[in-house]
């Protein structure tokens, strides 16, 4: 199997192009085979290029340990650089099939290869049934919750897959590796959640870490840093339009007033390879 590792601010997944070649095996099994950091590949996952009926390619994604997710802001910006990049479709404006829906990307390209790429992501999900979870309102704002020993206020909101925001006043070890866990497997998010704990700099700045559904803890997450962008304006902390400092890099987030969200983000080729198959 020819795969493509890539990146966007470090939220790293290996690609492979369903349009040149027939996946064999089960794409779940085969995640958590190349995420492996020790002996294999080494990933937040696995998102598969595939063909599709009603878009320029559709995508397919997988987190580290093989559950399929609906949706990846980081991933899909790296889907649309790989059909642009490999003349899948070579249009600077380009429409991907996700979990989500489909979804318009604009690409920043430079020297004839993307660059950058801005996702509209459409707008955030907020009634509480629809996240899911069981926490009151419609969106669930500052809601008490109790994990990991301690009680805090969270706010929930959906991109097409769940998170949970936590405002804190320092981004510590943890909040990320001993909270972030239990509030991923906390009994209020029937289908787990993604736990994003920021720390607000300004009202058009905020830094971010994130403890990523069937991942861990990974460098960025697109989705958690356009939930936190809504988060933080129901909150009343920050504006509409704000910049998202994470350990693998900044993104660009704009809640617009029309409803949508837009992501901004660099979209990074790392290296190709061959994976032998099958996975048993």
């Amino acid at each position: 199997m020819q795969f493509t590792k890539m990146h966007g601010a470090g939220n790293d997944y290996v690609y492979v192009n369903c349009f040149a070649q027939a996946l064999k095996g089960d794409p779940a099994r085969l995640a958590i085979a190349v995420s492996d950091r020790h002996k294999a590949i080494g990933a937040d996952g696995l998102i598969l290029i595939c063909p599709s009926e009603v878009a320029d390619a559709r995508m397919r994604m997988f987190n580290a340990d093989g559950s399929e997710s609906e949706m990846c802001g980081n991933g899909v910006r790296c889907v649309a650089k790989y059909v642009y990049d490999h003349g899948i479709c070579r249009k600077e404006q380009l429409r991907i099939e996700t979990g989500r829906g489909i979804l318009t990307l604009q690409l920043e390209v430079a020297r004839g290869r993307v660059d950058r790429v801005r996702v509209n992501m459409g707008p955030p999900i907020l009634e509480g049934a629809k996240i899911p979870t069981t926490l009151p309102g419609n969106p669930p704002v500052r809601q008490p919750l109790n994990a990991a020993g301690r009680e805090f206020e969270v706010t929930c909101v959906s991109m097409g897959n769940p998170h949970c925001i936590t405002f804190v006043d320092e981004l510590t070890d943890d909040w990320v590796l001993r909270v972030g866990p239990e509030v991923e497997r906390h009994p209020a998010f029937p289908r787990r959640v993604n736990a994003e704990f920021i720390q607000v700099l300004s009202p058009r700045e905020f830094q971010m870490r994130v403890w990523e559904r069937g991942s861990g803890e990974t460098q960025a997450c697109g989705t958690g840093a356009c939930a936190a962008a809504v988060a933080g304006v129901l909150a009343g902390l920050t504006e509409r339009r704000v910049l998202a400092h994470l350990p693998g890099g900044d993104l660009e987030l704009d809640w617009s007033a029309d409803g949508d969200v837009f992501l901004t983000g660099p979209a990074v080729e790392a290296f190709s390879g061959e994976w032998p198959e099958p996975v048993d």
